[in-house]
């Protein structure tokens, strides 16, 4: 056997890893096969003739060797858990190829890193002219079953759960040692502090199986009872513990929010917070002494937190050097931590960031800012000495916009504040930046200079990453009022009319539903241009199909009502917006009860089909800081609407509506709303009426809770709703956090309608109210409401008893 070949077995088995704890090893030499005593017949070939040229003209190394004529797999143990198969597809070494060492040795390689493997070997022999190849492996253990011992508390099923080691699967000790501690996370999640968790493996070398065995000492679950301060005089305990938002002391709602439980990494972050809050005032020394976490009972945790707070740093002299764009009083006066303030690391950030807002809005992006800092201890101040540097001012010169595989560039530029030949105030670039970020297009939104031949010019680059803007959803719900339904909804923000047959890319809105439910079926759909013309005006339409059966408002009747609309809106203020709709409908009340003409003979003229072709004008004030969980702000509505006259049409009518919402954030997350609304409506021309289904109804979920849909307000006499003409109702309403995604809710609803146009007389004292409860879940498919009301002042048709509400939608 040549030197050359005799070498690899050597090679192969230097790579071979120590074997895995917990596992008998293979011997330290594997019997291989007897070899025979003859040296293969190696042609000689020249170095140039080794050389080849590839397709890009670089030289590679030809492998040269006796062929392989077989490879043989041999078992150590003799069991074969590993197919043949797998091993050869792993390996470069194959029949008919010439043999290679370091093919070899990467085939070593390759079939460790399967991590099928306990111990392996390749040798050769030679066979003929060529060459056979041995493989000679010692396979991992098969897991034959795990087991779980000790756990009382928690199901076998919940732990297997945690565990990726699964029965069939090769054995790693590295994943047991993983399972070990993923079970041990999972019973402190649940407040078992004292959880201890051990494994054990046993292994079958003959048959070549293994057991693992883990073991758990569960012990009791714990909860916190006790977080106290030492050490702490510039801050009151009750300060600092709402500073702790995770590590909390047990409370009533703690089987639900589960607070109380210890973490230890959610410790260390209320840690970090605290060092935080103590450096942001003043207290740049702080230092966590000691902690200290006993069990002085069963089931209870007693935390101990010695801090040093040391002194509190004011700012003490603050000087400027190398402003010339503009003075050091217009510099200081936009610094927010100024001589005399209270030092702090976020002071100090706020200053930087300040300073090159300044400059940025004049274009001088590239200002450096070098902070000197000087601290006295004996006098507790920290002197500071801003170096700027300003540099030249910068113009745009063209804005890039990279990333868009799908977004027309139009509805990029159209967000951007600033234009091509205009100083690049980087305080407009970062409001650009936010407005692409919140039109939902985009990933990521990237907006940096790139320098350009020309002095004190630079491109702005936008740089986007698309996502996904369309959806199709589809659910059952239930409501109270809405009763069981099916629906299916398809949406994509990013739409374009005009591009067919994608239709997506133009910065648009499309929204079609069609729903299907017991009471009631609907089909809608809406188009909206947010940019008309180019110009900062919305563009919408709606076309609508409705049809009520006669068991969703009444019992006396059902209603189908189908349409189109098309609206502009514009916002006036970053506050303030208005808009106009013009809308035509028809609406058909049909299957009415036989009786209906006995007893109600006004309503009898109701049936049948009649046109509307109105107009509605709307100003609305909106300052929430969320839509979807206001916490502060206010939502002010007004709107007017007048339908046939010179619109033409079959019904003359006109209405007014007010509504009005105010938010409170008050202490530990508390939120209190106060939401009202009037409105009224009338006839006016040749109409000797207003149709039913534009009356004013209240009642239900939406307006005021603990009564029937639309229940409150004038009735016929046999207590159907009649509608009014005019309305009104307040809302006031306290919710506090539970758990993350669900708040509870306490409120009181108050309402009136009045058969009489512009007819109040009922705030008085003559309306409907009510109290309740409620909890609001703020799911991934959307807000849940689920309230309990129970009336305190009703009138004949309404009795006392409470009335549960369930909906889906925001909060008013």
């Amino acid at each position: 056997m040549s030197l050359l070949l005799a070498a690899a077995p050597f090679r192969a088995l230097a790579q071979t890893p120590a074997p895995a704890p917990g596992v008998t090893p293979a011997p330290a030499a594997m019997p291989a096969p007897a070899a025979q005593q003859q040296e293969l017949n190696v042609p000689q070939v020249s170095d140039s003739e080794k050389k080849t040229v590839d397709s890009t003209g670089a030289l590679k190394q030809k492998e040269y060797g006796p062929t392989v004529k077989e490879v043989e797999v041999v078992y150590f143990n003799g069991q074969p858990s590993v197919n043949k198969t797998v091993i050869l597809s792993n390996m470069r070494t194959t029949v008919g190829q010439p043999y290679s060492p370091a093919a070899v040795e990467e085939d070593v390689k390759n079939l460790y890193a399967t991590g099928l493997f306990v111990n392996l070997r390749i040798t050769d022999e030679p066979m003929g002219d060529g060459v056979k190849v041995v493989i000679v492996v010692q396979p991992k253990p098969l897991i034959k079953d795990v087991v779980f011992i000790g756990n009382s508390k928690v199901k076998q099923s919940r732990l297997r759960k945690e565990a990726k080691t699964k029965v069939g699967e090769p054995l790693s000790e590295h994943q047991v040692a993983e399972d070990q501690q993923k079970i041990r996370e999972y019973y402190l999640s649940k407040g078992f502090n004292n959880i201890q968790v051990t494994y054990k493996i046993d292994v079958n070398e003959e048959a070549n199986r293994a057991v693992v065995t883990f073991t758990v000492n569960e012990g009791d679950k714990s909860f916190i009872r006790e977080v106290d301060f030492k050490g702490n005089t510039a801050f009151t305990e009750k300060e600092l513990r709402k500073i702790f938002k995770k590590t909390k002391k047990k409370n009533w709602l703690s089987f639900i929010n589960k607070s109380g439980l210890y973490k230890d990494d959610e410790f260390k972050e209320d840690l970090d917070k605290l060092k935080e809050f103590y450096q942001n005032h003043g207290y740049i020394d702080f230092e966590v002494k000691d902690t200290q976490v006993t069990y002085p009972e069963s089931g209870d945790i007693h935390i101990a937190i010695t801090i040093f707070e040391g002194i509190q740093y004011k700012v003490g002299k603050l000087e400027l050097d190398g402003e010339t764009v503009y003075d050091e009083k217009t510099v200081r006066k936009a610094l927010t931590m100024s001589e005399g303030g209270v030092f702090s690391p976020k002071g100090l950030d706020d200053n930087e960031k300040a300073i090159r807002d300044l400059y940025g809005k004049k274009g001088y992006i590239d200002t450096e800012i070098k902070v000197e800092r000087t601290a006295n201890v004996e006098s507790a101040q920290i002197d500071l000495n801003y170096h700027l540097a300003e540099g030249a001012q910068t113009y745009v010169d063209k804005i890039v916009i990279q990333g868009n595989t799908t977004t027309k560039d139009k509805v990029i530029r159209r967000e951007i504040a600033v234009a091509p030949g205009e100083v690049y105030d980087s305080v407009r670039v970062d409001a650009s930046k936010k407005r692409l970020e919140n039109i939902g297009y985009f990933e990521k939104v990237d907006i940096t200079p790139e320098d350009t031949s020309v002095p004190n010019r630079r491109n702005m680059v936008i740089n986007v990453s698309e996502k996904k803007t369309g959806s199709v959803t589809f659910g059952i719900g239930f409501s109270s009022v809405d009763s069981l339904l099916g629906f299916v909804e398809l949406q994509q923000g990013n739409f374009d009319i005009a591009n067919f047959p994608n239709f997506t890319g133009g910065g648009q809105k499309f929204r079609s539903r069609v729903q299907y439910g017991l009471t009631r079926k609907d089909l809608t759909m809406s188009v909206v241009e947010p940019w008309f013309l180019d110009k900062p005006l919305s563009l919408g339409f709606d076309i609508f199909a409705h049809q009520l059966t006669n068991n969703y408002q009444t019992n006396l009747w059902g209603t189908d009502n189908y349409g189109a609309s098309v609206y502009l809106a514009k916002q006036l203020t970053p506050f303030w917006t208005a808009s106009i709709k013009y809308q035509l409908q028809q609406t058909s009340l049909y299957d009415f009860d036989a009786s209906v003409p006995v007893y109600l003979p006004g309503l009898y003229q109701e049936r049948g089909t009649r046109s509307e072709s109105g107009v509605t004008g709307t100003l609305t004030y909106d300052t929430r800081d969320s839509v979807f969980l206001t916490r502060h702000g206010e939502k002010v509505s007004f709107s007017a609407m007048g339908a046939g006259g010179p619109l033409w049409g079959q019904t003359n009518i006109y209405s007014m509506n007010v509504t009005a919402t105010k938010w409170f954030l008050l202490p530990y997350d508390l939120i209190f709303s106060v939401n009202g609304g009037t409105g009224v409506v009338n006839r006016y021309g040749g109409s000797d009426r207003v149709p039913i289904y534009e009356r004013l109804f209240l009642g239900g979920s939406r307006s005021v809770r603990g009564f029937d849909n639309q229940q409150v307000g004038p009735k016929y006499d046999t207590g159907e709703p009649a509608g009014g003409l005019t309305d009104g109702y307040a809302n006031f309403e306290l919710t506090f956090p539970i758990i993350d995604r669900v708040r509870g809710a306490v409120f009181y609803d108050a309402g009136f309608v009045d058969a009489k146009y512009g007819e109040f007389t009922h705030i008085g004292g003559d309306y409907n109210s009510a109290v309740g409860i409620g909890l609001r879940l703020n799911l991934p498919i959307g807000p849940l409401r689920f309230d309990y009301g129970v009336p305190l002042k009703h009138d004949q048709w309404n009795g006392g008893s409470g009335k549960f509400a369930f909906d889906v939608g925001y909060q008013f």
